[in-house]
């Protein structure tokens, strides 16, 4: 077959396509178009025979028209694999058969077959929440694919948890990266490495296999005594950002990950902290889809502190929520989320900017596990297909969001809608701002006496001004100059009233 196509090298790439790796596949505003192209006769019979050898085939593939020889093809999943019909869920690695080679800066792509989510979104919305809120987890976009130029189907792209990916996301990426499947509950099982083989699976320095990192690491989250187990678990342990994970699996209800199911997840070790990063991954059946058992209803009102029984099974969520410290701060988290991206206002409108981009695509696509009434349906509303319930998108967000409201507020975090008033009064300005912002008042606010708190992104105040709204001034001044440049959240209170929050971006 004659091809004029571009042939994908280094040099080109790094003339087309964005300086930071994966910026073109994973952030672009468009449907790719990946095209697989195989040789061999029999090639889906050879993929089916590869897949519990974990060997990929010799390919070609096309994508938006750049060309790549020589990648690596194989089938991937476990549940969306053994799901009947043809379409699989792909790996394309780029790098298996020519050292080196990639795409767009990336070695590997995903390429997932929506086997439980009728609407196409649960993984997008998920992960560019993660990518928005600065939680480590890889990135999502779409992909129409075929196969030898047949239409094969609608897929969701994602990136691969790799060197490249921690490259973008750590300092440094020559740590350990574990991956906990099939059940790396960070339950005690000894010291012997041994013992963690089939538990966890290790990603990175194969060769080396030294296992006695995590070791350390689970030592110290089951061994430790009381008294010592905050000190202890923070030399081990980025706790911040595991507390942003942990809080986005409770909040999104994503069960099929550390807090329900024990696995689907990564922990890295960071090299340059010393510490053990973790990192979300496989959340395809957020939003209530991995129900454990339990009704939509449930699922919508699922403890913040839940735990599968018994509760030292995750040793880890459990005894964090038996230290004051972080107990606190994560429902501070949880507060910060909620009153942030997991919103109604914003989630909706994520939603209906997507559906009419992706439909064409869901409609055309004769592969896939749910009909075009499916998709609509469950964009709003919950359906049922055979004996499985799923929950409806916009239907479960709103429910969970005030599950979530209510069960924060008797934790100390009040923001119910019915507390956000005249919010349209106020006004903090410049934003971004450098090193003072300005805060307008109205005039017929009657609070005498109102506070600014900020706080950063991990929800720690940062600073608290007063404000005596009995002075007639037009605006007052806060000085910022002693916080540092980033994203923040502002919040005007009165007691436990909140009347305004907004974000707040300081440059320098």
């Amino acid at each position: 077959m004659k091809r004029t196509l571009l042939y994908i090298t280094s040099l080109i790439a790094s003339t087309i396509f964005a300086q930071n790796s994966g910026d073109y596949l994973f952030l672009s505003p468009m449907i790719h178009t990946v095209k697989i192209y195989f040789t061999q006769p029999a090639w889906y019979d050879s993929l089916i025979v590869y897949k519990p050898l974990d060997q990929k085939m010799l390919g070609s593939v096309e994508i938006d028209g750049f060309w790549v020889n020589s990648v690596g093809v194989q089938l991937k999943g476990n549940s969306s694999f053994n799901v009947p019909g043809k379409k699989k869920s792909w790996k394309i690695d780029f790098n298996e058969f020519v050292s080196g080679q990639k795409f767009d800066g990336i070695k590997a792509i995903n390429l997932n077959n929506g086997f439980k989510d009728p609407t196409f979104l649960r993984e997008k919305i998920a992960l560019d929440y993660c990518y928005k809120n600065n939680i480590p987890a890889p990135r999502c976009s779409y992909a129409n694919v075929y196969v030898n130029d047949t239409l094969w189907g609608f897929y969701v792209m994602v990136e691969q948890v790799d060197k490249t990916f921690l490259n973008n996301w750590f300092p440094e990426n020559s740590g350990n990266l574990f991956k906990g499947d099939p059940q790396g509950t960070l339950a005690w099982l000894g010291n012997l490495p041994s013992a963690y083989y089939t538990k966890y699976e290790l990603k990175t320095n194969e060769l080396a296999n030294d296992w006695s990192d995590l070791i350390h690491l689970i030592d110290k989250i089951n061994n430790t005594p009381t008294a010592q187990f905050y000190d202890s678990l923070e030399s081990a342990l980025n706790t911040s950002a595991a507390i942003n994970t942990w809080a986005f699996n409770i909040l999104f209800t994503n069960l099929d990950s550390y807090q329900g199911s024990g696995h689907n997840y990564y922990v890295y070790h960071n090299l340059v902290s010393n510490k053990f990063e973790m990192i979300v991954w496989d959340v395809n059946e957020s939003f209530g889809n991995f129900n454990m058992g339990m009704t939509i209803n449930q699922l919508e009102n699922l403890s913040i502190f839940f735990i599968p029984n018994p509760a030292n099974s995750r040793p880890l969520v459990n005894k964090m929520l038996q230290n004051n410290t972080y107990k606190s701060n994560y429902i501070s988290r949880l507060c910060n989320f909620i009153s942030n991206d997991f919103d109604t206002n914003y989630l909706y409108r994520k939603i209906d900017s997507l559906v009419p981009i992706i439909r064409p695509y869901v409609y055309a696509d004769t592969q896939k596990f749910y009909s075009n009434t499916h998709f609509e349906t469950n964009l709003n509303s919950n359906i049922t297909v055979g004996s499985f319930a799923i929950p409806g998108l916009k239907s479960f967000i709103l429910n969970r969001k005030n599950s979530l409201v209510s069960q924060l507020a008797a934790n100390g975090c009040v923001l119910g809608i019915t507390d956000i008033n005249s919010i349209s009064h106020f006004q903090i300005f410049p934003n971004p701002s450098l090193n003072i912002i300005y805060l307008n008042i109205p005039t017929r606010f009657s609070i005498s006496q109102l506070r600014l708190n900020i706080y950063d992104m991990t929800g720690k105040l940062v600073k608290s001004d007063i404000i005596d709204n009995t002075t007639p001034l037009d605006k007052y001044a806060i000085y910022i100059e002693d916080i540092d440049v980033g994203i923040y959240l502002c919040k005007i209170v009165s007691d436990d009233k909140v009347f305004y929050q907004d974000k707040l971006i300081i440059i320098r």
